[in-house]
């Protein structure tokens, strides 16, 4: 009997599957915003404002998206403070914090990486 570990099982089960809910899920935690979304949050609780101040380049809306997506799958909080105008705050939960250290580890290798990268682009 042959013993696989996890990602062996990933690799040749499910994940590949066109109905596999871990690709949506994937997808999320994945996508340009989401990424960079969860790594913000590990700096700590941010207010909307704060976070679209921080991820330059994302609309309103696909930051509002896209939180509310990281929300649903688990990975964030939000708090809302009934006051005027609306407070809202978002901090990552237990999972948000496991993924977004994958992430920060993703995110750390390309940046190490982007010189590397960026000659290689420049050839082809």
């Amino acid at each position: 009997m042959t013993i696989s570990t996890l990602s062996q099982q990933l690799r040749e089960g499910n994940l590949f599957s066109k109905q596999c809910p871990s690709r949506e899920i994937l997808k999320h935690v994945t996508s340009r915003w989401g990424i960079l979304i969860l790594i913000a949050l590990r700096d700590g609780t941010h207010r909307f404002s704060d976070l679209r101040r921080k991820i330059g380049g994302v609309s309103e809306k696909m930051l509002s998206q896209s939180l509310q997506v990281l929300e649903q799958d688990g990975f964030i909080n939000r708090v809302s403070y009934p006051v005027v105008p609306p407070h809202v705050e978002y901090s990552l939960t237990d999972l948000g914090e496991q993924i977004s250290e994958k992430l920060t580890l993703l995110a750390d290798w390309i940046e190490i990486n982007l010189p590397n990268i960026l000659s290689r682009q420049e050839v082809e």
